[in-house]
Order: C-alpha cells, then sequence, then structure tokens
C-alpha cells in the first residue's frame, strides 16, 4: 500500500509503499477512504510526543471501510463505514479504565501516534478506538468532526450550559467555525470573537448571534453588556487573546479552553473569586462521544469546511494548515 511517513525526528513527509497490515486480535483494518490533518500532527513531524517511535504514519481523524477484523471482534462487520479519532484504545485496567473514565487511560493510545495512523490507504485499530459513520455524512466531512468535532461538542454539552445561555467563541478557525454551529444548534445565544471584521458574515451564517472585533473593541466589556458569559470555549490557541475574555464571564461563568497554546494564560484570582468563575479544560473524548458528535452533526446540518487534497500532495495539504491558510480544515484523500 501507498503510506505518508515521518521516518525521524523534525524530518519530512515521505510517501513510501509498505506493507499492507493485519489486524490482531483485537483489531480492525480499514481501507481508508478519507483523512484529517490535524495542527496536533506536528507532534509527530517534530518527535514531540513521549514515547512516539520512527518511522510513523500520521493520522488521526481517519474514515474508511472495515476491509478485515480480528478474532476477538464481534462489534463491527466488514463492508461497514468506520472512524478513529484521536484517542485511539485504552487498556482496560488502570485506575481511570476501571471507573470508566477511558479517556483519561493511563496507557491510552492515540492513532498515528502510538501506532500508525490515516496517512496511507489502509490502517489498523484496536476496536475500542471505532465509530461508526452515519449515512447523511460523506467520509470528508466526518473525518474533520472526529477531532475538532469531538472537541468542541464534547466540551459543550459537557459544560454544564443551558439553553438560552449566553455562550461566547474565542475564535472563528478550524475548532471554532465548528463551535459556533454546535453552539447555535443547541440554543445557545451563540457570540463569536475574532481579531477582526474579515469573518463577521461568516461567524453570522454559521449561526452567532453575535460577533465581536477585538480589533476595535474591548471583548470583555462587550460580553458584559450581553450580561456575561456563562461559557467562553477558547479555540484559537494565542495565550494574550484567551487573556484578554476572562473578564467578560458571567456570575458561574467558565472559561472552558479546548485550544492548545504553549504560553501560559494570566488569570488573578481576584478576576475569578467575586463571581464563583472558573478556568478549566476538556479533551476530546472517546469512540462514543465521537458517535454521539457525529449524529448530532448529521441531525443538526453541521459540516466542516473543508480542502481535499490527494495523498501525494500531503506537504501542500499540511502547509496550508500548519500555515493558517486552510479555510478551515484540510482532508487527505488516499
Amino acid at each position: 500500500m501507498k503510506a505518508v511517513q515521518v521516518q525521524e525526528k523534525g524530518g519530512d513527509f515521505v510517501l513510501v509503499d509498505m506493507e499492507k497490515p493485519s489486524p490482531k486480535k483485537n483489531e480492525i483494518l480499514i481501507k481508508v477512504e478519507a483523512c484529517g490533518i490535524c495542527h496536533s500532527d506536528d507532534f509527530v513531524k517534530q518527535g514531540a510526543f513521549p514515547g512516539i517511535e520512527f518511522p510513523r504514519v500520521p493520522g488521526h481523524e481517519v474514515v474508511g471501510i472495515v476491509e478485515e477484523i480480528g478474532e476477538n471482534v464481534n462489534k463491527w462487520k466488514v463492508g461497514q463505514r468506520v472512524g478513529v479519532g484521536w484517542h485511539g484504545g485504552h487498556c482496560f485496567e488502570c485506575e481511570p479504565c476501571r471507573r470508566g473514565d477511558f479517556i483519561s487511560c493511563e496507557n491510552a493510545k492515540i492513532s498515528g501516534i502510538s501506532y500508525d495512523g490515516g496517512y496511507a490507504e489502509y490502517m489498523c485499530a484496536p476496536q475500542e478506538a471505532i465509530a461508526a459513520i452515519p449515512e447523511e455524512l460523506s467520509s470528508a466531512d466526518a473525518a474533520p468532526l472526529l477531532c475538532a468535532g469531538i472537541t468542541t461538542f464534547n466540551a459543550l454539552r459537557n459544560s454544564g450550559i443551558k439553553a438560552g445561555d449566553v455562550v461566547a467563541v474565542q475564535g472563528i478557525g478550524g475548532l471554532g467555525h465548528l463551535a459556533i454551529q454546535y453552539a447555535s444548534k443547541m440554543g445557545m445565544r451563540t457570540v463569536a470573537i475574532s481579531t477582526s471584521d474579515d469573518k463577521k458574515k461568516l461567524a453570522e451564517d454559521l449561526g452567532a448571534h453575535h460577533f465581536i472585533n477585538t480589533g476595535n473593541s474591548d471583548p470583555a466589556e462587550e460580553l458584559q453588556k450581553l450580561g456575561g458569559a456563562k461559557l467562553i470555549l477558547a479555540t484559537a490557541p494565542y495565550a494574550k487573546a484567551i487573556t484578554s475574555v476572562v473578564d467578560g464571564l458571567a456570575i458561574d461563568g467558565k472559561l472552558l479552553m479546548v485550544a492548545a497554546t504553549g504560553e501560559p494564560i494570566q488569570v488573578s484570582p481576584m478576576q475569578l473569586l467575586m463571581g464563583r468563575k472558573s478556568v478549566a479544560g476538556w479533551p476530546s473524548g472517546t469512540a462514543i462521544d465521537s458517535e454521539d458528535t457525529l449524529k448530532f452533526s448529521a441531525m443538526t446540518g453541521t459540516k466542516p469546511m473543508i480542502e481535499e487534497y490527494p495523498l501525494e500532495e500531503v506537504e501542500k495539504a499540511y502547509d496550508r494548515m500548519i500555515n493558517n491558510k486552510a479555510r478551515f480544515r484540510v482532508v487527505l484523500k488516499p
């Protein structure tokens, strides 16, 4: 089969011919139809994730058809369309797993990092990492929902918000353009926050009821004019931008971060104490969370804005993503 490898830390993508994998007892073999390119794939290129081994095939936004099943697999059948996201398996034995908290598994696997991922014509994955894909979604549309989609959808639905609450989405990019759609379709008074008016119409088309341009106004003050935000979902990885919205929280409001910024945000205790405000983070979710995300997306017509490229153009596709040129997710089609 054809696949794209990173062969060493800091290495380039290399298109190679390699052996088509065979599923182990607990695995399925997937014929890949689409694989999203995610900013987290940079962990593979830079060798920045602990324990990663090279060569490695990246890719954790994978949709395809079940080609073969392992000996112990009963849930999945040959010919089914399925997907694999960031959470690539768990051990079932550590304390978090014994409590059913699989996303916090101490021995969790990550697709495209712990084992070869979807930048290829075929890949294998453990059966507990597999999600069913609704018929209403194309493979290319479904792929980014297995990372950007589940991350924002799962964060929103577990945040404690109620229909009618003011929910602000900081950033209108790969995560933010989906978060706006989800928040609006969940019944929230949705506020889009961006650095200019360039994306104002887009935000409104996606379902935002209000738009805040941080280039000509203070986002915290503007949010307070709306009564304050019960939830601010930080989707753009810029510490200063996230810091600037903290004072926009309502009483009992929460700043929830899904953007993985390496720089610290600045929050003083006094900003949180008087209004019982909080700051938290949220990881993506497990395979069943992916299924919930996909079903909600299919039901409400929520789709990512994507650009599609063949496997042979992986360098161009990755460059579009890593340099924020893409609008807004990039998908490889093997």
